[in-house]
């Protein structure tokens, strides 16, 4: 199964990063499977230091805000248990794991990873429509170059129904923050050159 998270991975100078990622979990979540593009930071912090924490959150924004390049600055962290690695303060659940085996033979690499830590911070709220709509439109906003306007305009809307109905105060802001980059997206692509 694949679920979504985030990641944090440290480079060799001891600089954080703080990913969205979907890796593939087994159903006794004792290994996972990461797949990060080889341009990305996740990628050459792991490769580095094959090491980090995957984070189960319920905070779409600080997703959003991730996969879109607007955090501003890091959450608050603290020290991993078993690994050297860093642990969000604001999570549901982490899981500390080391890579054991890497296969560079396409763009987005395979990391396999063990789990060797596992930690609770508070209790997943549970299901919510409009987090779930924030997700699915964040993940849309990361592949606008794959994906015609129309269908994404067509997609968002359908998408801020379930906002409009059930989101709080972080919910509405992150869709809020995801259609204005998908607005600042179209409106760059169409002015830029080529």
């Amino acid at each position: 199964m694949l679920l979504e998270g985030l990641v944090t991975s440290l480079s060799l100078s001891g600089e954080l990063n703080l990913a969205p990622m979907g890796p593939i979990v087994d159903e006794a979540f004792t290994q996972l499977v990461l797949r990060p593009f080889q341009t990305s930071t996740t990628y050459r912090n792991l490769k580095q230091r094959p090491c980090g924490v995957f984070h189960i959150t319920d905070d779409v924004l600080l997703i959003a805000r991730a996969a879109l390049d607007r955090l501003g600055s890091i959450p608050e962290t603290l020290p991993a248990q078993r690994i050297d690695g860093r642990v969000l303060a604001d999570c549901c659940r982490w899981y500390e794991f080391e890579v054991v085996t890497c296969d560079d033979s396409s763009e987005r690499t395979r990391l396999e990873a063990k789990v060797v830590h596992v930690g609770h911070v508070r209790d997943f709220i549970g299901f919510h429509r409009a987090r779930h709509a924030v997700l699915e439109a964040t993940i849309l906003a990361t592949r606008l170059h794959l994906i015609p306007e129309a269908d994404v305009r067509s997609q968002l809307k359908a998408l801020a129904s379930p906002v409009d109905k059930t989101a709080g105060p972080r919910e509405r802001e992150a869709f809020a923050l995801v259609c204005d980059y998908v607005d600042e997206w179209y409106r760059t692509a169409r002015t830029s050159p080529g």
